[in-house]
């Protein structure tokens, strides 16, 4: 039977299921088979995905408002980072690095100490692969999902607006999907406005169907959410339907673009 949970019930039943998840050791920049084999692309960008880091929050917070303006209050993408039921993704552009500001001089006093405990809790801490000198990597976007039990939740799929019809939601699309298989979800569910018809063709191009509608769910305007889920994620129907996807996606933006997984 099919149960689709919204982003607030998880949260109110994550801790009865934290102990009884499986450990999975997800590789932090991952590499699609299919995308690397591809024979030809019409072009070659320097775009890829790896699992979000903590330094990645503030330029994930400014897409998140670009994205997202109404809706309140944002996400506290710290604590869904240290969540173990959560999984986090971003989109970066390694050849259009963040313009680094000079470092500012020391401060003295009580302005000092919250400095450092501000820089002492992650601020410019590299937790990951080390920052280029010119500064870290541009992020033209970002998506999470929930895993609970075998049904995997998306619950936010967003573009920088600079970067928006270059592909890079389908990119983030193709990931969550493949993170969510190797994760062993039986299903990847979601829910979009009514109105976003552009997403949900997105959505239905990649299987997913309508399998309800929840009345007035966003609480900016009362908008309607269509309820939208996959068939069973490892079914052979599925999977060949993602693989010639992913290939014609290669194919149109470049195989160096989808680097999700090995």
């Amino acid at each position: 039977m099919l149960t689709i949970y919204n982003a607030a019930i998880y949260k109110r039943i994550a801790r009865k299921y934290w102990d009884s998840l499986t450990e999975l050791q997800v590789p932090d920049v991952l590499q699609c088979s299919e995308c690397a084999n591809s024979p030809q692309r019409t072009q070659v960008m320097p775009d890829y995905v790896r699992r979000m880091r903590r330094e990645d929050i503030d330029q994930v917070m400014a897409i998140d408002r670009e994205a997202f303006p109404t809706e309140w209050p944002p996400p506290n993408f710290k604590r869904e980072l240290e969540n173990r039921l959560a999984y986090y993704i971003v989109a970066c552009n390694a050849e259009d690095l963040v313009e680094e500001a000079d470092e500012p001089s020391p401060k003295t006093g009580i302005a000092g100490l919250a400095d450092g405990v501000r820089r002492l809790l992650g601020q410019g801490i590299s937790l990951g692969k080390e920052r280029s000198a010119r500064g870290p990597e541009r992020i033209t976007g970002f998506a999470g999902f929930w895993v609970m039990a075998d049904e995997a939740h998306i619950t936010t799929i967003a573009t920088r607006e600079s970067s928006r019809r270059e592909g890079i939601g389908e990119l983030l699309l193709q990931s969550t999907i493949d993170l969510a298989t190797r994760l062993k979800a039986r299903i990847l569910t979601l829910e979009v406005r009514a109105s976003n018809t552009v997403a949900q063709s997105l959505y239905a191009k990649y299987g997913f169907s309508q399998v309800g509608l929840r009345r007035g769910y966003y609480t900016d305007n009362r908008e309607d959410a269509v309820l939208m889920s996959t068939d069973h994620l490892r079914s052979a129907a599925f999977q060949a339907r993602v693989k010639q996807l992913t290939q014609a996606y290669a194919e149109k933006w470049g195989a160096d673009r989808y680097q999700l997984g090995s």
